[in-house]
């Protein structure tokens, strides 16, 4: 009892969650709020908020927490969970690219933002557990998503693009230029100590970056409220797949690789335990909103992996104390 008492400090970022959300869904109960302003958000959260944010988080981040033994357990169970969804996906419901890269962000990409910071420094009293996860969707995951996605929606105009689109596509996508932008100018920081911006460059960057999540959870409710509920059928019993995937099968497959193939500490097999069950980030209904996939599907998934992982976090924590 004594444990689950100390693991729920870790879930006040469900709170705030959740607080946001609500809003979003009585603004537009209350007609303040309309799809317009929803989409209007998701743009800019996509194309000048979350860029900001990026580089925010990418320029002061420790790069060497990469290469630890803890980041290697997480990487095989995100590499797992997401391979089960391909297979799955492949075998009962073929989808074009685009809905495919969806389904698997759902699958294996965390909320290490706005959840798992907050989870990492109650539950693990240590924020750093997460950076290997921050940067390993923000430096791989989210690139090559947001490519894969381009080139969806290239296929289906019918349109040929040239091979320099193809190369440059990544470059050309404001998140990732945010990514590159914060790697680069860490990496020089490390070996030119002096080398940073000024203050009074990095703060509007910093205040503009600190309103992507609010938006994207003040959209994520509004959707809720106004637009179409998921159909039933294969859809839901897909996106219930998902969920079991990404709060279940990713944790377990976390702790499996730290406890018996590793041989990691108790401390370390906890720790990646819980980060791993962390639900899917509300990044992925910002990209479904922008690319016109799966919008529906994206926001039910994520709303319900969101419930669902609150109760496994608290097992996991008390299991594992």
């Amino acid at each position: 009892m004594g444990a689950i008492v100390a693991a729920l400090p870790a879930l006040e970022g469900f709170f705030t969650i959740g607080v946001l959300i609500g809003l979003g869904w009585l603004l537009a109960r209350v007609g303040l709020f309309t799809s317009d302003h929803r989409h209007l958000m998701s743009l800019l959260a996509f194309y000048v908020a979350s860029p900001a944010l990026m580089y925010s988080m990418l320029v002061q981040a420790d790069l060497t927490r990469v290469f630890a033994w803890s980041a290697v357990a997480s990487y095989g169970a995100i590499a797992v969970a997401a391979l089960v969804y391909l297979v799955a996906s492949a075998w009962f419901r073929r989808r074009d690219l685009s809905g495919t890269t969806i389904g698997t962000f759902l699958s294996c990409y965390s909320n290490a933002g706005n959840l798992g910071i907050p989870v990492a420094a109650y539950a693990l009293k240590d924020v750093r557990w997460i950076v290997p996860i921050l940067l390993i969707q923000l430096v791989i995951l989210q690139p090559v998503g947001l490519a894969l996605l381009d080139a969806g929606r290239t296929r289906l105009t019918g349109r040929r693009p040239s091979v320099v689109s193809l190369v440059t596509l990544p470059l050309r996508n404001p998140l990732t230029v945010g990514v590159v932008l914060g790697l680069v100018v860490n990496a020089v920081h490390q070996r030119v100590t002096w080398f940073m911006l000024p203050v009074w460059v990095q703060q509007p960057i910093d205040m503009i970056g600190a309103v992507a999540v609010p938006l994207m959870l003040l959209g994520f409710g509004i959707s809720i409220r106004l637009d179409p509920k998921l159909a039933g059928g294969a859809e839901r019993v897909e996106s219930w797949f998902v969920v079991a995937v990404k709060t279940v099968v990713e944790p377990l497959v976390a702790w499996l690789l730290a406890r018996w193939v590793l041989r990691l500490d108790p401390v370390t097999v906890r720790a990646v335990s819980l980060i791993a069950a962390l639900p899917p980030a509300q990044n992925i209904f910002v990209f479904a909103s922008k690319y016109g996939v799966r919008l529906t599907f994206a926001r039910d998934t994520i709303f319900r992996a969101t419930a669902v992982s609150a109760v496994v976090i608290l097992i996991l924590a008390a299991v594992l104390a």
